[in-house]
């Protein structure tokens, strides 16, 4: 479920960071000008971060033992954390590239647990 959450939420920051310099004229009319702010790209992340790690973590101690789904995580967050140091003409590029780390991190953890629930229930028949 967490996985479902974060691979959900993750698009959802993509698509807001990318859209936003198409939309940011329109911000203040609608009232949500709030939406420019980097502080709010910051907490978004965080949150972001701390339901994958609550799902790596989950995952890894209940079913796969396995770390890469987290070291895919970090690093996602990471390159999406540090976006704001580069030239804008970029920026999209880390967002592309963090966004598809920290899915791929939710994914995979998804398809690790999914197989060893079905390695369980398989020997659970036996």
């Amino acid at each position: 479920m967490l996985d479902r959450i974060g691979i959900t939420a993750t698009s959802l920051c993509a698509l807001h960071c990318i859209l936003l310099p198409i939309l940011l004229p329109a911000l203040p009319l609608l009232g949500i000008s709030y939406l420019a702010d980097h502080t709010w790209e910051h907490v978004f992340l965080i949150v972001t971060a701390i339901l994958g790690a609550i799902a790596m973590f989950s995952g890894f101690k209940r079913y796969h033992k396995k770390m890469y789904p987290f070291y895919l995580l970090v690093i996602g967050v990471a390159v999406y954390w540090v976006k704001h140091d580069f030239s804008e003409s970029v920026q999209p590029l880390f967002i592309i590239i963090g966004a598809t780390l920290i899915v791929a991190a939710h994914v995979i953890n998804l398809k690790l647990c999914n197989s060893c629930k079905q390695c369980t229930d398989h020997q659970c028949a036996s």
